[in-house]
């Protein structure tokens, strides 16, 4: 019996990436996402160069996109200043122009691609706000975003919130973050940087809400105290940062992983495993369980879901307890000072924690026979 297509809500990149394999091998997924427009989300501005290679697999190559290349590791913590060779180039591209490309190889390879609002997902069915979405077979990539009837759980007390700022493109910017990923490492938090292809410079926080309860609330306040305290990220945000847009989100649950999930349900990207942002992995471990979760479908259908989720659980579990480990010690000032040192002096520390967060590629992309 033929298996009817999936539905893909999210058309992010793990939603493209299922997308693509499966219309690569023999299905018509249809592709939903909320929005017409392609944003820029607030994560995933820094492409690793694992992910540089999984994304040139699905024939989007970020440097013919414009991507700024990316070399080197900058690290401030505790006014020390360390700097440290990437193991392998990397880049910085926007999630617009990342996504924007996405969509158009989805599209291109036979995914459909169409517009609603998911409010709500039961067995079977995703509610949206312009109709109802029958499928056997539901693809759940709504990143950090969760939706009624699938949430994941949150329990902190004191969770980790997002912030990030755009800006603009600048000489003096340009000068100070040329080839360069920057970490700004500070109390219950740090601030990750890189140019984009634009020339704008992505300014990404993660941090404790009792950072910001302590700035009263407001992210302008955090910043400028951040400003006051440190002079490097000081001269980063200049002038101009205050004028800038703060997007935020909060509650995000690093570190958690789906490890089951029911037949027809397959949890992709951020709704599979939360890997903290330190380890700029995040658009690595969205390709890969979107690349797995269709390789799944092709080879068992809906059923193939328990198995596929169970599968990338064990594969994701070593990097994001590495990135969760890095993530705690860069929140620790004197944890923080030791990293600053181990960049200086001991550059291949900092490889082996990279290669450590690193979640392992899927082969290259096949034909495999769709289900019967």
């Amino acid at each position: 019996m033929r298996q009817q297509d999936p539905l893909i809500l999210g058309a992010g990149p793990a939603g493209c990436a299922a997308a693509i394999v499966l219309a690569r091998g023999g299905a018509q997924p249809l592709l939903l996402d909320r929005a017409q427009t392609v944003g820029d989300p607030l994560c995933g501005g820094f492409l690793s160069w694992r992910t540089v290679e999984q994304l040139r697999a699905l024939d989007v190559d970020p440097l013919a996109l414009g991507a700024h290349p990316v070399t080197q590791l900058r690290l401030f913590a505790a006014g020390r200043e360390a700097t440290a060779p990437l193991p392998h180039p990397a880049c910085g591209l926007s999630r617009h122009a990342l996504d924007t490309a996405l969509r158009q190889v989805a599209q291109a390879a036979g995914a459909r691609l169409v517009f609603d609002h998911i409010t709500a997902i039961e067995p079977g069915v995703a509610h949206g706000k312009a109709q109802d979405w029958p499928s056997e077979s539901l693809f759940l990539a709504s990143g950090k975003h969760d939706i009624r009837g699938t949430a994941r759980p949150r329990h902190s007390d004191d969770p980790a919130l997002g912030l990030r700022l755009r800006l603009p493109a600048t000489t003096k910017r340009r000068d100070l973050l040329t080839d360069a990923i920057e970490l700004h490492l500070f109390a219950r938090g740090y601030a990750g940087i890189v140019l984009q292809e634009d020339g704008t410079a992505n300014v990404c926080l993660a941090l404790r809400k009792s950072a910001l309860a302590e700035a009263g609330g407001s992210p302008q306040a955090l910043l400028a105290r951040l400003a006051a305290q440190e002079p490097a990220l000081s001269h980063r945000l200049g002038d101009d940062w205050n004028t800038a847009r703060v997007e935020s989100i909060g509650a995000v649950p690093y570190g958690w992983i789906a490890r089951d999930t029911a037949p027809g349900l397959f949890r992709l990207g951020d709704q599979a495993a939360v890997i903290p942002s330190l380890a700029g992995e995040g658009i690595s471990i969205a390709l890969a369980s979107g690349h797995m979760a269709a390789a799944h479908w092709l080879d068992h259908g809906p059923e193939g879901a328990p198995l596929y989720q169970q599968a990338f659980a064990r594969k994701a579990r070593r990097p994001v307890a590495v990135a969760r480990l890095a993530r705690t010690l860069a929140e620790s000032p004197r944890a923080a000072t030791l990293a600053a040192l181990a960049a200086r002096y001991a550059p291949q520390a900092i490889h082996a924690l990279a290669s450590l967060s690193r979640i392992a590629a899927p082969p290259p992309l096949a034909q495999p026979a769709r289900p019967a």
